[in-house]
C-alpha cells in the first residue's frame, strides 16, 4: 500500500484520483464526467402525476401558482367583508 508525507497508509486509488484530477486541472487529459441519474422512475411518475421528472423550477412555479391562488382568495374576503 502506498504511504503518505508522513508515512501513513494510503489506498492506491485515493492517489490515482489526486493525479487525475491534477491531469484535468493542467489540461492534460479532457473531463469526461457523464450525468448519472439516481431514479429513472421518480414516485410523482409511479404514481401518475408527472410524466417527467421536476426540476427546481417546475416546483417554484408550483409554489407561485398556489401563493397566488391563495392571495386572491384573501383578497376576495377583504373585498367581500368590506361591502
Amino acid at each position: 500500500m502506498p504511504r503518505g508525507p508522513h508515512g501513513e497508509k494510503r489506498p492506491a486509488d485515493v492517489i490515482g484520483n489526486a493525479v487525475m484530477v491534477a491531469k484535468i486541472a493542467t489540461g492534460e487529459v479532457e473531463d469526461t464526467k457523464t450525468e448519472k441519474k439516481a431514479h429513472k422512475l421518480t414516485p410523482a411518475m409511479a404514481a401518475g402525476l408527472t410524466s417527467s421528472p421536476m426540476e427546481l423550477g417546475d416546483l417554484v412555479q408550483l409554489i407561485d401558482v398556489r401563493e397566488q391562488a391563495q392571495l386572491r382568495g384573501k383578497r376576495q374576503a377583504l373585498l367581500e367583508a368590506a361591502e
